[in-house]
């Protein structure tokens, strides 16, 4: 029995989990930038029924050249440049396609030393999730390649 409700508990918790991870809207992977542009990162949060407070975001930025294969090692282990740290607000926006979830959009500026090449942008989420709560930690990656203004 005791197997049963932790099994149960587990999937309660996994699933909660789940509903409250967000996306990387834009930009697209693969997309090109200029060292020390400016460039919009769009977070979003698919709506949910399970209640969540959300903590911070952390935007960062890490060149992947240099790297064996410029292969970047994985963003939970190093993000690099910090391009954005702080508050995440998603709201949904009336000027916007009625599919599109709440989101909340950084600027941010590509660093003017990043190196030509592939580079890796990732996206460190924290939320509370649930009544009792627990906390959400969670860490999006995507490949941005670079070029010299």
């Amino acid at each position: 029995m005791k197997f049963l409700y932790s099994l149960v508990l587990s999937s309660f918790f996994a699933t909660a989990a789940f509903a409250q991870n967000v996306v990387i809207g834009a930009p697209a992977d693969g997309t090109t930038v200029t060292a020390g542009s400016n460039m919009t990162v769009e977070v979003d949060r698919p709506n949910s029924l399970t209640g969540s407070t959300e903590v911070a975001v952390v935007i960062g930025f890490l060149s992947c050249v240099g790297f064996s294969s410029e292969t970047c090692p994985p963003a939970s282990e190093i993000l690099g440049s910090i391009l954005y740290n702080g508050p995440y607000d998603p709201e949904f926006h009336t000027n916007v396609s009625r599919s599109k979830p709440p989101h909340q959009n950084f600027t941010v500026t590509i660093p003017a030393t990043a190196r030509t090449g592939p580079a890796q942008l990732s996206v460190t989420h924290l939320s509370l999730v649930g009544a009792g709560p627990f906390p959400l930690l969670e860490t999006l990656n995507m490949t941005l390649n670079v070029e010299n203004s």
